[in-house]
């Protein structure tokens, strides 16, 4: 709003300075028509205080909302009395900010610098005139210096929704994940214990559109923790005390000592680097709003889990994309990245034809073209298939049954042979069972005259017959 040209009262640097911000911002409001405004990334920005009044406790707010804050969370709806009542907070850098908004028609933002900018959709003829009264100098903006910025490179923030308690839950259940931090303001959390038993109790109980951030569980191995602490540095200590409760707090080497004294006797604790480059959290997401929007604006800091996310929620059973090969590890699976996640094949789905091992078809850093059969939110895991993404050869043989054709032994079992058909380029091969006239004994490589009994593309089962015995009954083969 410019600058204050009335007059100062030098015991103070707030009183008629103070007042006339306020008085400003209730104008423009009046003349808006605004009568409530929603509260937009709350912070709790530390005990911040300068100036002649005593220090307000609660980050400024003691007197606005309960010690528990509750009502100071993003998309909060207040008056424009509470309103003014944040702005003075804000204003004293008492240690809460945020933006107050009405969305299209009104916004009132405090910068650092104790400046005020008030963006309003209605000509505001009065409250300029009022304004200048009050001895401020509005000056027009095209935007606000404090208008909430995001990456546009960024990945999208993902929701806590459905999918997301689908994959704690799981999570919870393996042992994978135990510990979820609720930030309902920028720079404050409350931290949970996770178990099977109470996670819907907990989700009921958060901040309305608060991040959430999931751990592992914290270590008992107190002493291991407060030994593995750097030199120095900014460092977060959570703690379990004796009655469950978890704390956190935020210390430098100068505060370790008494940091340290008070959680050698906790259950559990952790020390999280202040980086976010070396805090590993699980998974992490933001709750939407009760009709499944998400409408909050701000980001937590996006893990791998969640990069995933990003990609995985995008595929659909059916799809057909390329990949490249990474790794066959020594239990057959084939993995493949197909653009930032990794998806499997199982050995089956890899060919038409029977195989002992992955690398009869693949190598590593091979691109090949694959189908997604499956996509699993909760476990993460895309299941891949690299022959359905080609058309089913035995197709282009169901025209062909009760045709006789030639083909080669490539395996001889108790029960029968298995023959590739010579003249496919495919290998389509299939079982053909011993049959009691047979009256011979058949070695790899041997040629074989069979007859197409039956072809089922749908069930991937070819039925064929040595023609010696092709009436005969019982010769079920099935294809591989």
């Amino acid at each position: 709003m410019g600058h204050y040209i009335g007059t100062e009262v030098t015991t103070s640097d707030h009183g008629p300075i103070e007042a006339a911000y306020l008085q400003a911002v209730a104008a423009f409001a009046a003349d808006a028509g605004v009568e409530r405004l929603a509260i937009r990334e709350p912070e709790a920005t530390g005990f911040v205080h300068f100036g002649a009044e005593p220090a307000v406790p609660g980050h400024g707010l003691a007197e606005i909302f309960p010690p528990d804050l509750t009502g100071y969370h993003d998309g909060a709806e207040i008056t424009v009395d509470v309103a003014l009542e944040l702005v003075r907070a804000m204003l004293r850098d008492n240690g809460a900010w945020c933006r107050l908004e009405a969305e299209g028609a009104f916004a009132v933002h405090v910068g650092w610098d104790q400046y005020v900018y008030v963006r309003t959709s209605s000509p505001s003829t009065d409250a300029m005139a009022r304004t200048r009264a009050l001895g401020l100098f509005p000056e027009r903006l095209d935007a606000s210096a404090y208008d909430h910025a995001t990456d546009e490179d960024d990945i999208e923030q993902r929701p806590a929704d459905d999918d997301f308690w689908a994959r704690l839950r799981w999570s919870v259940a393996i042992g994978q994940a135990t510990i979820l931090e609720e930030g309902f303001v920028l720079n404050a959390s409350r931290w949970h214990r996770l178990t099977k038993d109470n996670l819907d109790d907990v989700r009921a109980r958060l901040a309305p559109r608060a991040m959430l951030t999931v751990w592992p569980d914290l270590s008992t191995d107190v002493e291991a923790v407060i030994a593995d602490l750097p030199d120095e540095g900014l460092v977060e200590f959570v703690w379990e005390d004796e009655n469950g409760q978890i704390t956190s707090t935020i210390a430098d080497e100068a505060q370790f000592s008494d940091v340290t004294e008070q959680i050698r006797g906790a259950r559990a604790a952790t020390a999280l680097p202040m980086y976010a480059d070396d805090r590993h959290p699980l998974f992490t997401a933001v709750l939407p709003d009760s009709d499944g929007v998400l409408r909050a604006r701000w980001r937590t800091e996006p893990t791998e889990s969640d990069r995933r996310w990003a990609v995985m929620k995008a595929l659909r059973r059916g799809q057909v994309c390329t990949g490249t090969v990474t790794a066959i590890p020594p239990f057959l699976v084939t993995f493949v990245d197909i653009g930032g996640v990794i998806g499997q094949i199982n050995v089956p789905e890899l060919s038409w034809r029977h195989i002992e091992h992955p690398t009869d078809v693949v190598s590593v850093g091979q691109e090949i073209t694959v189908k997604i059969l499956d996509v699993d939110m909760v476990r993460e895991r895309v299941a891949l298939s690299l022959r359905a993404a080609g058309r089913n050869p035995l197709e282009a043989l169901v025209d062909r049954v009760g045709e006789i054709v030639t083909g080669h032994v490539t395996k001889v079992l108790p029960f029968g042979v298995i023959v590739r058909i010579e003249e496919r380029h495919d290998d389509v091969e299939a079982l053909v069972r011993h049959c009691a006239n047979e009256g011979q004994h058949l070695t790899v490589g041997d040629t074989l005259t069979v007859k197409i009994l039956d072809v089922d593309p749908s069930q991937r089962r070819i039925t064929l017959a040595h023609t010696p015995t092709s009436d005969s009954e019982g010769d079920g083969p099935d294809a591989s």
